[in-house]
């Protein structure tokens, strides 16, 4: 192994007779928030994997960094499904050189979140959960960063830099159509278990859509999967198109392509199909059909976006927006054009932010007050 290599993490093997996972002896465990309060450098908005490796990058760079979440640690991957496979291979999702390995060629989402939290654990990242940032005001070295927590206090964090890594996952695209609001609609699918033996209404072509109705298929409930195109995306994975077209082809999940659903009522579902319009007996809906950015968010805080892929105006190189000192990272840089960035490529981004910090601000913490702006 290289000198300059990290040790790898070993993720156990999961054992349901297990209360709790040991830490690793490979790496050393840290209590979590061990630094005091202290106005950082950077604070990095959103704690997915880019964020961390915002962070992460910048603490290597010698700058105090402080990651703000409205959810948990990597959020968007604790609501995948719970027996998600990922698409990848853990070498593409690793963030700060430390090694991700698992069981098996593809890790699962359990790995991932395992693995998440050991590098947040090894570099003592200072994390705070659960607050929502609600603005951000100030200027380029005097940033003033205002969130609310649970119990609906305000606090108020004073930074020279801001990184906004928030991802598009939270923001579920929408059908607007009658009957979306009622309680039988997801737009997230966890697991299969309360639907056995119920008519459930899938939306959508893609991953999401297609391993969502295999699962619930597998488990017991009967599945009817609707999709606006002739046939499933081409991107669903290369194991599960296969595996989808297949139960399609033998009855045993009903489809309806170049089809949308209209309406959804308390006990059925309206669907325009190219034969007429038709309506299905239902009593859950999993409409997946995508997710989106925080726009408005971004514009909050003066960030410019494009106006057909509503893409940030930033430097390509340094990733800095239109607002001085304010960086956008991970997949709100390709703006509605999701499918552009993901973890693999969106991890690197920390790199190129804290070079450019390096630059601004030279290396090291700069040792100057913030002053109330």
């Amino acid at each position: 192994m290289p000198a300059n290599r990290i040790p790898e993490i070993q993720l156990p093997a999961p054992r349901l007779s297990e209360t709790h996972e040991p830490t690793p002896e490979t790496l050393t465990r840290s209590q979590a928030h061990a630094r005091p309060e202290s106005f950082p450098d950077v604070v990095v908005v959103g704690a997915g994997p880019t964020g961390l490796a915002c962070a992460i990058e910048a603490e290597k760079a010698g700058f105090k960094s402080l990651i703000i979440d409205k959810g948990c640690l990597v959020n968007s991957i604790y609501h995948y499904p719970t027996n998600m496979v990922f698409f990848t291979t853990p070498e593409l999702l690793e963030v700060g050189d430390i090694p991700f390995t698992t069981a098996l060629a593809k890790p699962t989402r359990l790995e991932a979140l395992e693995y998440y939290r050991r590098v947040a654990d090894h570099f003592q990242l200072h994390i705070r959960q659960y607050e929502w940032v609600k603005t951000i005001t100030g200027e380029d070295g005097k940033f003033c960063v205002t969130t609310t927590d649970r119990h609906s206090a305000i606090r108020d964090y004073r930074t020279r830099k801001i990184v906004v890594a928030t991802g598009y996952y939270d923001l579920a695209n929408k059908l607007n159509i009658p009957g979306e609001e009622l309680e039988k609609v997801f737009h997230y699918y966890k697991e299969p278990h309360p639907y056995y033996d119920t008519d459930v209404l899938v939306i959508g072509g893609k991953n999401s859509a297609a391993e969502a109705a295999l699962d619930l298929w597998r488990h017991g409930a009967r599945v009817t999967l609707v999709h606006r195109a002739a046939q499933m995306h081409p991107h669903v994975k290369y194991w599960v198109r296969p595996d989808i077209e297949n139960r399609i082809k033998a009855g045993e999940i009903e489809a309806h392509f170049n089809s949308t659903v209209q309406e959804i009522g308390p006990d059925s579902v309206v669907v325009k199909t190219p034969g007429g319009t038709v309506r299905l007996k239902n009593d859950f809906v999993f409409a997946l059909t995508g997710y989106h950015p925080d726009y408005d968010f971004l514009r909050s805080v003066g960030i410019e976006l494009s106006p057909e892929q509503l893409r940030p105006v930033c430097d390509p190189e340094t990733l800095e927006s239109n607002v001085p000192g304010i960086y956008v990272a991970g997949v709100i840089v390709a703006g509605s054009r999701t499918n552009e960035i993901f973890i693999e490529n969106g991890r690197f981004h920390g790199k190129l932010i804290a070079n450019h910090l390096s630059e601004r601000l030279g290396r090291g913490n700069p040792n100057f007050p913030l002053d109330a702006t």
